[in-house]
């Protein structure tokens, strides 16, 4: 079992992703789905394939977990809810932080993004 954030990174970007679309609350995968195209400006449309593998997998890394409850008696019950474990939260701030450190290195080297 992985118990140390650093492990698990770098993180795949569908992981990040998906860490940050639980960051503020429980959602189903559709909702994950909507919440990373939204963010991303369209730029980053996630299959619902890649999703649910990268969920499989989060689930058994303990990144998230399942919620039990539905949120209320209108919802699908077929929609599964998850949302973000301690440890997950750990891992998103782990990347975060290498991310950081990545561009203040680029920048360092002169490197900045081009204006448009």
């Amino acid at each position: 079992m992985i118990e140390r954030a650093e492990d698990l990174l770098p993180l795949p970007p569908a992981t990040f992703h998906i860490l940050l679309a639980l960051v503020d609350e429980e959602r189903h995968g559709y909702a994950v789905i909507q919440d990373v195209e939204a963010r991303t400006g369209g730029e980053l449309r996630m299959s619902a394939g890649t999703l649910y593998r990268s969920i499989a997998r989060m689930v058994e890394q303990g990144l998230i977990t399942e919620v039990a409850r539905r949120r209320s008696l209108a919802d699908d019950e077929r929609r599964r809810y998850y949302r973000l474990t301690p440890f997950g939260t750990a891992v998103a701030r782990a990347e975060m932080r290498r991310l950081s450190q990545l561009v203040r290195l680029a920048r360092a080297r002169g490197l900045t993004p081009e204006s448009a």
